[in-house]
């Protein structure tokens, strides 16, 4: 079943349903980022989406779509899209060890930029110039973010390891919604999210053999937040997309920016580098121009009357399910 469209009259509830999803995608990663302190990142994936299962489950209960939406007609499409979504969520959770929650949460708004070159190569999109240079200084943007490292008479591998695994995870990110868009074509975003999570707690079981750490109340309390937290984000999300089109919301996701600098400051007592600040808000703005560019390109050819693209949340594969 393909994603419901969205009706205009619903437009502020959407709005607010999309915040709301921000706010809960980094309440997660704030999680996630003390858990890895202590927890090894395998035993994080498992928490992470084996504890988002029940409140996927219940909101496929409260839709009436429970267990129908449990079938899907691409199975093989389901496990291609969680190879790049696994490996993704891992990049994603190296880089939230280490650079400041802001800076990591910045590098996820990569993915939709990431998207337009995959896009040109697997689908033989021809996007505008626009799009193209927005690209461009969202990488820009990474330069600025990495600018800092370079300073000083030695290099700070914490911010190049932190920096690269986010590069990286954008680039699975990039490759995986390409397969969404597939998906999305004969499932219903509960169905996709269903799979996501439940074949990625099995991926973080498997690395149980090579040793799970002791966990003590508060980190396993942690743990439990996170997987909940991204479980309800990604409802609130699915809420949203039901409620609105994607280029009237896209804008709210990039509030998650603001979500990650309060925490930074007020939990961990961090405040970024002003060159590193001014990388990811250019980041964030370029990523804002896909969006718009694919609404004024609907509006143009008078063929659709939102846009197509699927863009998902920047953080998808963190938490997407």
């Amino acid at each position: 079943m393909p994603v419901p469209s969205a009706e205009p009259s619903e437009g502020g509830s959407g709005a607010a349903f999309r915040l709301a999803s921000a706010g809960l995608f980094v309440v997660m990663s704030l999680f996630i980022r003390m858990a890895t302190v202590d927890v090894p990142i395998g035993q994080i994936v498992f928490y992470r989406c084996a504890l988002a299962l029940p409140p996927i489950i219940l909101y496929l209960i409260w839709r009436g779509q429970f267990p129908q939406a449990l079938k899907t007609r691409q199975p093989m499409g389901h496990i291609k899209r969680n190879l790049f979504g696994g490996v993704a969520m891992v990049l994603s959770f190296v880089s939230l060890a280490y650079l400041p929650l802001a800076l990591a949460t910045a590098l996820g708004f990569l993915a939709p930029l990431l998207a337009v070159p995959v896009a040109m190569v697997a689908l033989r999109e021809r996007p505008g110039a626009l799009v193209i240079g927005a690209a461009l200084a969202g990488f820009g943007g990474v330069a600025l973010m990495l600018a800092p490292a370079f300073e000083g008479p030695t290099l700070d591998h914490d911010t190049l390891i932190g920096v690269a695994a986010g590069l990286a995870m954008s680039v699975c990110t990039a490759a995986g919604r390409v397969q969404i868009k597939a998906l999305t074509a004969t499932d219903a975003p509960g169905t996709i999210a269903f799979y996501f999570a439940a074949l990625c707690a099995l991926g973080g079981l498997a690395s149980w053999p090579f040793g799970w750490s002791e966990t003590s109340w508060p980190t396993l309390a942690a743990l439990f937040a996170a997987g909940i937290a991204g479980g309800l984000a990604h409802i609130t999300m699915i809420e949203g997309m039901a409620r609105a089109s994607v280029s009237t919301q896209a804008p709210f996701d990039y509030t998650a920016l603001v979500w990650a600098l309060a925490f930074d400051a007020l939990i961990f007592g961090l405040l970024p580098n002003p060159l590193s600040l001014i990388g990811a808000l250019v980041i964030a703005a370029s990523a804002m121009v896909i969006p718009f560019a694919d609404w004024r390109a609907a509006r143009s050819s008078g063929t659709a009357k939102h846009p197509t693209r699927p863009h998902a949340h920047p953080n998808q594969e963190q938490s997407d399910a």
